[in-house]
């Protein structure tokens, strides 16, 4: 008899670690941010959008989020993939879905299991991968 162990959600308390070291992270580099964290299913667990930040950031740091999710995988290492001469040039416009390949976006894992994704926007495209990689990092 095989017995498995259920991996632990993405929780609310979660979430608000993410948005936190993400905030945190980028005050530090002195860049307003908005950070959006998204639980397995693609469900808003928590958004935070600095007074300053530019207003699209809002919906760029949710857009990485959910393609970083969708995908499992850091919006970083995609970027590649939809240019012109990439294998998936066609993804963005093939799918009615809201993805973003710009970097910033980066998957959840616990026990190697993907249990949401968190993304920012704000900053230069590194800035905000730098920005999730560090919030990321947080959880473990």
């Amino acid at each position: 008899m095989s017995t498995t162990t259920a991996v632990a959600p993405l929780t609310i308390q979660d979430a608000e670690i993410l948005v936190t070291a993400a905030r945190r992270a980028a005050e530090s580099a002195g860049v307003n941010v908005s950070v959006t964290v998204l639980d397995a299913g693609g469900h808003l667990l928590a958004f935070r959008r600095d007074d300053r930040a530019v207003l699209i950031s809002g919906e760029t740091s949710t857009r990485k989020a959910y393609t970083a999710l969708q995908l499992n995988a850091p919006t970083a290492d995609l970027v590649d993939l939809v240019k012109p001469d990439g294998p998936f040039h066609s993804l963005p416009t093939a799918l009615d879905r809201p993805l973003l390949f710009i970097a910033g976006g980066i998957p959840v894992h616990r026990d190697g299991h993907l249990i949401g994704a968190v993304g920012v926007g704000g900053g230069a495209p590194e800035q905000d991968h730098e920005f999730a990689t560090a919030a990321v990092a947080e959880l473990v």
